[in-house]
This record gives structure tokens, sequence and C-alpha cells, in this order.
């Protein structure tokens, strides 16, 4: 599970990571990457609209994509903020194809 130190909460930090960071379109999602030079933490957001579906299926794709992150964690570099933003698509994939997803991204992203 996603430490809940490791997430992002505030509007702010949402907005500097949607605004400065670095966009990666991939299939049923979409990652804001910025990095942070001024703290080490490393901390991840999650934006999942109502499009994606009902509050049971925004939830489902929340949990999956919270879990995916934390095994990932360790390789975002130091300071990284994500913004991991769900599309409609990502309701209709598998746990595993949302991993494949979610690894070509962010080795996209932090290049």
């Amino acid at each position: 599970m996603l430490s809940r130190s490791a997430r992002l909460h505030q509007r702010a930090d949402f907005r500097t990571a949607t605004r400065l960071g670095r966009r990666v379109g991939a299939a049923g999602l979409v990652l804001h990457a910025h990095v942070d030079p001024t703290d080490p933490a490393r901390k991840v957001g999650f934006v999942v609209g109502r499009a994606v579906g009902s509050a049971v299926t925004r939830n489902q794709v929340r949990r999956r994509l919270r879990h995916l992150l934390a095994a990932r964690l360790d390789r975002l570099p130091s300071g990284a903020r994500l913004v991991v933003r769900a599309t409609p698509a990502a309701a209709g994939r598998s746990s595993t194809v949302l991993g494949d997803t979610l690894d070509d991204a962010l080795a996209k992203a932090y290049r």
C-alpha cells in the first residue's frame, strides 16, 4: 500500500506537478511528472474523474493504481512529484495491463 506520506494532498502540489511537469500520455493514463529539487521525498497523486465510471469503478481504478505505484515508488527519482490521471479506458483494463502501461509511461516521463 502507498503510504500516506508518499501521496500528494495539497491542491498547490497537484497544480505544480501538472503545470510544470512533463506530460506523458498512455493507454488509459496520463502522467504529469515533475522533480522538486528542494524536497527529496517522492510523492504521487491520483485524479480519477467521473468520466471513468461510477463511484465504485473510480475507487477500484484508484486502488489498483495506488497499489501498482507503491511497488514502483523506489524507481522514481528523488524529489519526484507524479500526478496520475486515469481516463475512461483505464476502467476496462486489467491490473497487469495497467502495470505495463504505467512502466512504459514512467520510463518516458523520467528519462
